[in-house]
Order: structure tokens, then C-alpha cells, then sequence
């Protein structure tokens, strides 16, 4: 009984990981390939068992191979909307195949989906969150982020799945197309950081259940999908993502308060946070060959690190304290103009300034760390992918700017009244 029921799951997840259905799903909303079309000898001998990018041989009915091939293989000279990867292969250089978008609705919709998971977002998100909306929650978001992605890319490596096969998917997006997909890391924070806002905002602020529980339902659904539509990822691998970020979010919320409390307050907390940190960068580095996946990993652990440092330093000075308990729960101020402008206005000096450090850092960083480790500097690229210039790199940029954003940036919103 039991083994029977092993057997079906594993025939499940076969099925739910293979790379037709990502194409079916792209034919309907109005993806299509410009692969070189098969002759029908090629195709006879492909069969109707066929092998998916990771090795599990799946059974596919003619009909379903039919219908992903017919909508392949663009008709030659058609130019009609016609579009490539928006951004270059990280490893690679590779700009990607040309593909045809028949739904530009849908194509905008699911690029700005997959945005809401990348970490260039919540490198803007969370100073916004910071400056202008509940700095106790943002630090504990951040925590849950950290760990997600930590886990979440750990995992990756471990698993060590590739991407799904094209053809018969359209790579609409190619920045990550060399790193493995299991589980979507993409969904993950997608789904973690949406959910946590709502478990740590819910109680503190006042507003209607059932909204805050819509907006991160949607925001999870959006990134999820996205990530499909995108040919990066199989259904199983977005579902597993999912699953696997809400028990990680299940594990840090009962101890979310213990750890900003600890962070904030305790003699031994900065010694503790840069240990954690740098060691878990360590750790991910020491999993596979380096890759901007694990450099993304390192740049979440700076920003986490740097945060956290500085959200200790204002404590220990007596800045930017939390609201009072008694005022609890906080009210939604009425938007207006006023309000607009200020957060926009907070925004734009805050990220202005975050630039500033970032650019200077980054030209200070590279030079510095090759010095260190004694690795040549001409190219720049070749240099970051030794492990310990690039964990210095992302450690002494990021962390500088995460330091700056919680700290020295509230001081310059204070001199200049924009507090």
C-alpha cells in the first residue's frame, strides 16, 4: 500500500515537472517559438517517451506534442511582434531567441510579476518600507528574506536540477537560464515576504482581513505564474517553491520578535550577526561553482548583515524608536497629496543617496579585494568569480549600503525636515 502510493507520487511529480506543459501553458497565453521546425523523420524517432531535462522519462500522448510543435517554428519573414530576453545571460552573454508575443497584456503583466521576486525589488522595497511605512516590520521581514533565500538557493544546489528543455519552452527570459531550478526561488520570495508582511502588519495596522489577505494571494499568484510564463521554471518546481517557502515562514514567525529583540539590544548581537552572515555566504559558496545565483545569496546576506548592524546602532542611541505599544494598533493615514509627495520625496534623496554609496563602494571593493586575495583586476567579470572576491565584493558594497539605508539615511531625512 504504501510503496503504491510512493509510485503515485513520484508519476505525479514526473508529470508535474515536465517541460510540455510550461509550453502548453505559454501557447495559451500567446507565446510562440521561433524554433527551426523538425522533419517528421526527426520527429518519429523522438517517440512518445521522451527524457526531461533532469533525466525522468515521462510518456507524452501525440496530441500534446502536436499541439506545442504546431505553435512553434515561426513562418519565415514574420516579424510580427517579435521581441528578445530583456536582459543578457549572467554566466553567458547570451541574448536568447527571438519569440513572438501575440498578448502584450499578459507579456507586461507576468515581467512586472517576475520583478516582484527579484532582489533588485526588494533592494528598493524594503528602504520604502523602511523611510516611510513601519521599520519594526521591515527588520523582521528581512530576517524571514534572508533565510528564504538562503535555503532556497541551498537547495537549488543541492538538488541540482537544470531549467526546463527548449524546445519545447520559449525562453522569454534568459538572465538565469544556466543555474538550476529546483526549487523556484523566485516563488519562494514571492510568496514569503507577501505572506509575512500580512502576518506581521494584520494585528499592528488597521485594515479589513480579507484585503490583506487578497494582496498577498495575488502578489504570491502573480510571482508563481510569472515564473512559468517566463520558461523558467516547471509547474512542480513553482509549486514545490511555494510549499517549501510557507513551512520556512511557518518556522521563523513564532521567533521573529525573539530575534529583532536580540538584534537590538544584546552586547553580543554584532559579533553574532556578522558570524551568521559571513558564514552562511560561506556555506552557499561552498555548495557549487560560483554563479550570480550564489552572488545574489551573498548580496541578500550583506543587506541583511548591514541592516541588522545598523538597526542595532540606532537602538543603542535612542534612534528611530518603534511606536509605543500603547498606540498600537496603528492607523492607515489618509493618502493625500501631502503624503504622496513627502514618501516620494524620502524615496527619491534615500535611493539617490544609496546610489552614491553604491557606486563608491563598488569602485573601492573590486581593486581591494583582488589586492587581498592576490587576483588579477583587468577583468573585472573573470575576478568576481573567485569566491572570496566576491563575497568581499558583495559584503563591503551591500552591507555598506544596508548600513547606510537603515542608518545614515534617517539622519539626512532629519537635517533636511523630511522626517
Amino acid at each position: 500500500m504504501a510503496s503504491a502510493v510512493i509510485q503515485r507520487v513520484i508519476c505525479l511529480c514526473n508529470y508535474l515537472q515536465d517541460p510540455y506543459h510550461v509550453a502548453r501553458f505559454q501557447q495559451r497565453c500567446g507565446v510562440k517559438g521561433t524554433f527551426p521546425r523538425k522533419s517528421p523523420e526527426t520527429e518519429k524517432e523522438a517517440g512518445e517517451l521522451e527524457l526531461s531535462p533532469n533525466g525522468a522519462c515521462m510518456r507524452r500522448g501525440p496530441q500534446l506534442r502536436k499541439s506545442i510543435s504546431s505553435s512553434t517554428g515561426g513562418k519565415k519573414g514574420d516579424s510580427r511582434g517579435r521581441v528578445k530576453p530583456l536582459r543578457k545571460n549572467s554566466l553567458t552573454g547570451d541574448i536568447g531567441q527571438e519569440f513572438i508575443i501575440e498578448n502584450k497584456f499578459l507579456f507586461y503583466l507576468f515581467t512586472v510579476g517576475t520583478e516582484l521576486g527579484n532582489e533588485m525589488f526588494f533592494i528598493v522595497f524594503f528602504p520604502f518600507l523602511m523611510w516611510n511605512v513601519d521599520a519594526y516590520v521591515t527588520r523582521q521581514v528581512i530576517v524571514v528574506w534572508v533565510w528564504v533565500l538562503f535555503f532556497g538557493q541551498s537547495t537549488k544546489d543541492l538538488v541540482g536540477w537544470t531549467r526546463p528543455a527548449s524546445p519545447p519552452v520559449v525562453k522569454v527570459e534568459v538572465f538565469y537560464n544556466f543555474e538550476y531550478s529546483m526549487p523556484s526561488v523566485h516563488a519562494m520570495t514571492g510568496t514569503s515576504v507577501p505572506f509575512c508582511l500580512f502576518l506581521l502588519t494584520y494585528n499592528r495596522w488597521e485594515y479589513p482581513f480579507l484585503f490583506g489577505l487578497s494582496v498577498a494571494i495575488g502578489w504570491s499568484f502573480l510571482v508563481c505564474i510569472s515564473r512559468i510564463y517566463m520558461g523558467m521554471h516547471s509547474v512542480l518546481e513553482v509549486i514545490v517553491g511555494f510549499l517549501y517557502s510557507l513551512l520556512i515562514l511557518a518556522a521563523f514567525h513564532p521567533v521573529l520578535d525573539v530575534i529583532d529583540t536580540f538584534y537590538l539590544s544584546s552586547s553580543s548581537a554584532p559579533l553574532v550577526i556578522l558570524l551568521l552572515h559571513v558564514g552562511l555566504a560561506l556555506v552557499a559558496f561552498s555548495l557549487d561553482s560560483w554563479s550570480t545565483s550564489r552572488g545574489d545569496t551573498a548580496q541578500a546576506l550583506a543587506t541583511g548583515a548591514g541592516g541588522a548592524l545598523a538597526c542595532h546602532l540606532n537602538h543603542q542611541l535612542g534612534l528611530q524608536p518603534d511606536p509605543p505599544l500603547s498606540s498600537l494598533p496603528l492607523k492607515l493615514p489618509v493618502i493625500d497629496r501631502a503624503l504622496l509627495g513627502r514618501s516620494l520625496l524620502r524615496l527619491l534623496v534615500g535611493v539617490t543617496v544609496l546610489l552614491a554609496v553604491r557606486a563608491v563602494m563598488k569602485a573601492v571593493a573590486i581593486p581591494l579585494a583582488c589586492r587581498l586575495f592576490g587576483v588579477p583586476s583587468d577583468d573585472v567579470r573573470k575576478a568576481r568569480q573567485n569566491a572570496n572576491v566576491e563575497l568581499t565584493y558583495r559584503f563591503l558594497v551591500y552591507g555598506t549600503v544596508a548600513f547606510c539605508c537603515v542608518f545614515l539615511v534617517p539622519l539626512f531625512f532629519d537635517y533636511l525636515n523630511l522626517s
